[in-house]
This record gives C-alpha cells, structure tokens and sequence, in this order.
C-alpha cells in the first residue's frame, strides 16, 4: 500500500512540474542544486520542504514525510535529491527511446558517447541558423548551438558535454508531452534529419 502511494505522490509532483512546461522537472532540479551548498547532491528534511514550496508545488505534509522516509534509505535525515528528481522522469515506450537514440548516434560525430561543441558543429549546424535569434544577428551560430547544448545538460552536472543519459532524460520530459507515439516519432525525424521507419 505505501509503494502504491509514494507512485501516487510523485505522480502528483511530475504532474505539477509538467505543467511548467518541457523542463519543468530540469526546473526543480536547478532549485534543488542551488539548495546544494555543500555539493553533495543530498538535501536535509526542511531544505527538501522549502525546496518543493520555492517551486510552487503543492504537497500535503504527510505525503512529503512519506516521500523523505522512503528516499531517505540510510536513515541518515537526509536524500539523494537526483536519485528523487530521476523518479519523476516519464518513462518511455521503446520506440520513443529507439528514435532518442538514433539522434543522439546522429550527432555523437566521433562515437565517444558525449555530445561536445565539436559535434553539434559538424551535424547542427544548418539548425542552428534557422533559430530566431540567430537570424536577427542578436546570436553567433556558436551562442546558438551552446544554448542547445546547456538546455540538455543535466542540471546536476551542468559541464558543457551532453551524455545519452542526459540526452534521453531530456527527451523523457518532451515526451511527456506527446501523447502520440507516431508524432513523437515524426517530430524526432523532422528535427535532426533521421530518416523516416523503414527507408
């Protein structure tokens, strides 16, 4: 019964942080690192509470309580705040994360499993000058790819590479968004150039 609630509860949380939109969970991530003054990715019981309130999300009290009890393994009063944060994370169907990891082999140019600058220059280019602020010369097609680049790193180690884990936990967010497998697909292909299932 409680493994049932504690589903029920980070539902709750997930839901509400989709509603900030794509990166919402990466949103309380972010809040969750800054929180971190120590750097040992673990918040006590009042930081995680303050936390969830600095971000808008309305919990009960008991079911943070339970929440904290359930993550808190080691009894130590204390959590492991990317351990909860990837709790929250929508799990994907296989062919959503088949098509994940066809992008990112697109774009790993040397196969070393870690996006850097180099290989978005090599195979993003020709996106990156569609973008807006490129076209107005307000960006560098360098600002640009280096905005994607941050927008997919991970929040908790925010250091300029992107790893298919963080690639697929950031499309794990978009995905949550998009009810339909086939447009998921679709709107995969068209963005990085994939070929369409079965040419």
């Amino acid at each position: 019964m409680e493994n049932e609630n504690v589903k029920q509860i980070l539902t709750q949380i997930k839901d509400q942080c989709l509603l900030k939109g794509v990166g919402g969970i990466k949103g309380l991530a972010v809040l969750f690192r800054r929180m971190d003054e120590d750097f040992s990715k673990r918040l006590c019981f009042i930081e995680f509470c303050q936390g969830l309130q600095t971000y808008d999300l309305h919990v009960e009290e008991k079911d943070i309580n339970l929440l904290f009890q359930v993550f808190d393994r080691n009894k130590s009063n204390e959590i492991d705040f990317m351990e909860f944060i990837s709790k929250l994370q929508p799990a994907m169907s296989p062919n959503r994360v088949e098509v994940v990891n066809q992008a990112f082999g697109l774009l790993d140019v040397n196969n070393d499993g870690v996006l850097k600058m180099e290989d978005l220059k090599v195979v993003y280019s020709r996106n990156a000058k569609k973008h807006p602020k490129f076209v107005s010369g307000e960006w560098t097609e360098e600002q640009v790819l280096q905005h994607f680049l941050n927008s997919i790193d991970s929040p908790g180690n925010p250091d300029g590479k992107v790893t298919r884990e963080e690639f697929m936990n950031y499309y794990a967010g978009v995905s949550s968004t998009v009810d339909d497998d086939s447009y998921f697909d679709l709107m995969m292909r068209a963005c990085y150039g994939l070929p369409n299932r079965g040419t």
